[in-house]
């Protein structure tokens, strides 16, 4: 592909999309830098649980005011667009709804699909750029054999920030650049400092940018308090997977598939939650090996590898960003659904999670665990 000359960069503030800036720069292109503001970080502050300011966070004031040091340090036009609203409703009040309802979302692919590559795009064709560059650790290629672009995994594989973007479309990949998608961080870094930029030893951020501390439970209290909305009872029993009651909770929202602490109950053996069941406020626990299953089931799914699964595919499935992947067949169980079978049984599949299908470097696809 032909790089364009006019790009779009978006600019969290970090040094990865800095130095996508910096060298797009210095290849000779039209640089258009553009952040989002996306939530007011100091918004819930005052409430309990929830801190005065809060530092080293995606998207942050600070992280406007690091993008736009960086825009005047390489002399690009730079733009700041505002998204609350839109974050709020398409990321942040989802993120709330599906934690009361005992699943555990990922706001970060929900961010990439309703605003960083939808949103974006919009913008960045409305200044005159045929494409809009990221800092993602990843790769797009066209394949012309069969006329799809792909996604595929970076280089430095502990960065791989493929997992969070298998909602792209094929119109969404065929406008991005991932500039970073051969290069490993310390590269990046060394790339940043050759480019004169302050923040080149700037650490990563690691959190859900809107819930600090990562304390959900105590985001979803302060949130709902502001917005003059009680938090829905969602107390219950505890039961064994074969319907034992053996205690009682104060909130669904309070438990993962997977945890073992701060269930309320002692018993001679280590228990897990194996399961939540929104509709009956029930949380299932037992015992590790009942944390394991051989199957899961998808919904919302994107295909980006092939236009449609007409027949069983073998891939490997990540079901959560540091899973390592595992071998298993995917196929058609029903409209916009697909049934995953692991060779091997895995361990804590979480409802509200991304399964995302991996053939080898290939993105094949994704979708929501059900």
């Amino acid at each position: 592909m032909t790089t364009p000359k006019t790009i779009a960069v978006a600019m969290s503030g970090g040094v990865d999309s800095s130095t996508v800036a910096a060298m797009l720069r210095a290849e000779g292109h039209q640089v258009v830098g553009l952040t989002m503001q996306l939530w007011n970080q100091r918004r819930l502050a005052g409430h309990a649980g929830m801190p005065e300011s809060v530092q080293g966070r995606c998207c942050s004031l600070d992280d406007v005011y690091d993008a736009r040091r960086v825009a005047e340090t390489i002399g690009i036009p730079y733009y700041v667009v505002n998204h609350e609203k839109r974050f709020e409703r398409d990321v942040v009040r989802p993120f709330v709804e599906q934690y009361l309802s005992g699943r555990t979302p990922i706001p970060c692919s929900l961010c990439n699909n309703h605003l960083k590559f939808d949103q974006l795009l919009i913008v960045a064709q409305q200044i005159g750029a045929d494409v809009l560059a990221t800092g993602h650790y990843a790769r797009v290629e066209f394949d012309p054999k069969v006329s799809r672009w792909l996604l595929k995994r970076p280089a430095d594989r502990s960065k791989d920030q493929t997992y969070f973007l298998f909602g792209l479309t094929q119109e969404q990949l065929s406008r991005t650049l991932f500039p970073l998608g051969r290069m490993t961080k310390p590269e990046v870094r060394d790339l940043a400092r050759q480019h004169g930029l302050a923040l080149a030893e700037k650490p990563d951020s690691q959190e859900i940018c809107f819930v600090p501390g990562g304390d959900y439970k105590n985001f979803i209290d302060a949130y709902l308090s502001e917005a003059g909305e009680a938090l829905p009872d969602t107390a219950g029993e505890l039961v064994t997977t074969d319907g034992k009651v053996v205690g009682e909770h104060t909130g669904i929202h309070n438990f993962t598939v997977g945890q073992r602490k701060g269930l309320g109950i002692a018993t001679g053996s280590p228990l897990y939650v194996i399961q939540i069941k929104g509709d009956m406020r029930q949380v299932v626990v037992g015992n590790q090996d009942e944390l394991y299953t051989r199957t899961l089931r998808a919904r919302r799914i994107n295909l980006i590898a092939v236009e449609d699964l007409n027949e069983p595919m073998p891939v490997a499935v990540k079901i959560r960003h540091r899973h390592e992947g595992a071998q298993a067949l995917i196929e058609k169980s029903g409209d916009d659904e697909i049934l995953v079978t692991f060779h091997e049984p895995q361990r804590a599949v979480t409802p509200g999670q991304a399964a995302v299908f991996y053939d080898d470097d290939v993105v094949v696809g994704g979708g929501w665990i059900v």
